[in-house]
């Protein structure tokens, strides 16, 4: 069976090692790279994420696909003292990195756990939220992912998904595009010598399904009250689903 790789086609057992592949190459300047090409905007767009996962004192967090820890740290005021926050990723060069720069920054009370988001390693009913941000696109089988995630939480705890998606307007689609296809890859090839993955992650951004398509495939996983919202004329979505 074949699936995207970006505009590229594989055997749909390849796929994992060829997005490991991409964020081994990536990681050592993965959040220099997000603030150059996001113009510092990414910050922003993560600060408003926090807020729609509605978290209280004491609350038990996972981070999926949490790499650096970007989104992660942003719990950490939330949760208080007996709250618990994981972070999740499949690749251990992005985790290995996220620990050293959160323990250097003074987050020494998160866990890192490398796992796959299709089988996630948990008990069921344990979490009252669940985060992906910008990493849905790269999992191989995203209902599966979504199902294994539900298993997860807890009755009443909410999935948040930040995730590039498409924008509503064609005139800023078209210049979303002319600045994604030719200025991303060349910035990747100055800043990490490595045009090949960023082209590959501007590929999987225009294949990953558009807002309402990925809201399906939210309700299919059995999540209720799903609804999404745009940022930036819907260059960047937030899903929501809760468990009942």
């Amino acid at each position: 069976m074949k699936i995207d790789f970006g505009y590229e086609k594989i055997n749909i057992d390849e796929k994992e090692k060829r997005v490991k592949e991409v964020f081994d190459s990536v990681a050592n300047k993965y959040d220099l790279m997000n603030d150059i090409m996001s113009f510092f905007i990414h910050r922003f767009w993560k600060d408003i994420s926090v807020f729609y996962c509605n978290i209280n004192k004491g609350d038990k967090i996972l981070d999926l696909a949490g790499g650096t820890g970007d989104l992660a740290k942003r719990f950490v005021n939330f949760v208080g003292d007996y709250g618990e926050i994981i972070i999740g990723d499949i690749n251990f060069n992005m985790l290995s990195k996220g620990r050293s720069k959160l323990v250097n920054q003074g987050f020494n009370n998160l866990k890192y756990v490398q796992l796959n988001a299709e089988q996630l390693p948990f008990l069921s009913n344990y979490f009252n939220c669940v985060s992906i941000g910008f990493g849905l696109r790269n999992i191989t089988n995203k209902l599966n992912a979504l199902k294994s995630i539900y298993r997860v939480l807890k009755k009443g705890g909410i999935l948040m998904i930040l995730e590039f998606s498409h924008p509503v307007n064609d005139f800023i689609s078209s210049l979303y595009d002319l600045y994604s296809f030719n200025f991303l890859p060349k910035i990747g090839k100055f800043i990490c010598n490595d045009e090949y993955s960023y082209r590959y992650l501007v590929e999987s951004i225009r294949l990953h399904p558009n807002q309402d398509s990925l809201l399906k495939i939210i309700k299919q996983a059995e999540f209720k009250e799903c609804i999404y919202k745009n940022l930036f004329n819907g260059i960047v979505s937030i899903h929501i689903g809760i468990k009942y």
